[in-house]
């Protein structure tokens, strides 16, 4: 059962009720990630994602870390390019204290210059890690080339470290007073839940938060821009990637994307796993995905090869494109991702944390109902035939965006 409820104040809650479980995965959702920072404000959403953990008007940032251990609660947060999440799972008779603790931490966070100043650090260190790892910094990069650098969906989630350095309280409130909005939150709740417990607990600790309205975010790029990005490094694999065009989240065709990506890249009967890895030796590692977004998407091919390798893998990779664009999807290959995709559907409807996930996603930037069902229904009435129309029509292999990073 799912129930939607809206506080005076603006902000949204979404409920689901689940039998057969004893906790309850709950989220603290607001609509802003990397892609609404300017150059200069970015990595300043995962900035603030960390130092609202770092004291509030009544806990010290151990207390933060140590309140909801005492009550076996996990507790974390996250950010995308597109929203930011502080999200709990625990025990059903843990609900309000748990709550109360991510209220805390969302609402009264008053950035102390001390543990500002600790947390730079942190994430200076987490930048530095990011690029010491290839592949990340691989992916990163790709984004950069389709999307452009410095505005929009190119910003690096973590930023930059002069603007980590730089950051303090003024700009932390600045950039909340903008977008950390009443009606650009959603709360989330999924298990082992009461309706009307939601949402007088929600009101107690959340009604409070004054009604404010979201202001524009910066002018996007929502195209691919083909750009193309090489990295030079010490290392013994090369690394490359590459990003071709595909709907927005839920766009048209996004189900036949999923089809099309699964059989190129998603396992180890896939085209590319077989061509390029099985049959020609070229790589260790090689996968095809989605990366869309609300307002565009793309999908992308990543391969980790070796050494001097990346001419004749690119090539490989083509000559298969080549393939699958002029003889599509078979009948076997499309019962086979059928099966995957569905599968997933199915395992996420059993996890209170993907479903809550799911549920609040979908009410904050459509304001409507996730719906497993339909989504299903979308995949049964598939077939065959409609990806490969959709393969021949609008498969565009010519114009992509590439990253690589290669050996100094």
């Amino acid at each position: 059962m799912v129930k939607t409820f809206v506080l005076e104040n603006g902000i949204r809650i979404i409920a689901v009720k689940l039998a057969g479980v004893k906790s309850v995965s709950m989220g603290v959702y607001v609509a802003v990630g990397s892609s609404s920072e300017t150059a200069e404000e970015n990595g300043i959403s995962h900035f603030i994602e960390h130092v609202n953990f770092k004291g509030t008007k009544k806990r010290t940032a151990f207390d933060i870390s140590r309140d909801p251990e005492l009550l076996g609660v996990m507790i974390n947060a996250a950010t995308s390019r597109e929203y930011t999440y502080y999200y709990a799972k625990t025990l059903s008779e843990h609900t309000e204290e748990t709550l109360e603790i991510l209220s805390d931490i969302f609402l009264n966070s008053i950035y102390p210059q001390k543990e500002l100043g600790k947390e730079k650090g942190v994430i200076i260190e987490e930048i530095n890690m990011y690029s010491d790892t290839p592949d990340d910094v691989c992916l990163n990069n790709l984004n950069k080339a389709v999307y452009g650098k410095g505005v929009g969906y190119g910003n690096a989630i973590l930023g930059n470290k002069t603007n980590v350095k730089r950051f303090n309280k003024s700009a932390i409130l600045n950039y909340k007073s903008k977008y950390y909005s009443t009606d650009s939150i959603v709360l989330a709740f999924a298990g082992d839940i009461e309706f009307d417990n939601i949402y007088g607990l929600s009101d107690k600790y959340f009604g409070k938060a004054e009604k404010t309205a979201r202001q524009p975010s910066p002018e996007k790029n929502l195209k691919n821009l083909c750009g193309d990005i090489t990295a030079k490094k010490d290392i013994e694999q090369e690394h490359i990637s590459l990003a071709f065009n595909a709907p927005k989240t839920d766009g048209e065709h996004f189900e036949e994307y999923r089809f099309i990506v699964n059989a190129l890249g998603g396992g180890m009967s896939s085209r590319l796993f077989q061509s390029i890895r099985e049959e020609r030796g070229l790589c260790y590692h090689i996968e095809a995905f989605t990366q869309s977004y609300e307002e565009c998407g793309t999908w992308g091919i990543y391969s980790a090869v070796g050494l001097n390798c990346h001419k004749a893998t690119l090539s490989a990779i083509f000559d298969e494109l080549k393939k699958f664009k002029t003889d599509g999807i078979t009948e076997e290959e499309f019962k086979c991702v059928k099966e995957q995709i569905r599968s997933s559907l199915v395992f996420a409807e059993e996890s209170t944390t993907a479903l809550m996930n799911a549920y609040a996603r979908k009410m904050l930037f459509k304001n409507e109902i996730y719906d497993a069902d339909k989504r299903l229904k979308k995949i049964y009435d598939l077939s065959c035939g409609k990806v490969n129309a959709v393969i021949r029509e609008f498969l565009d292999i010519d114009d992509f965006s590439i990253s690589k990073v290669l050996k100094k």
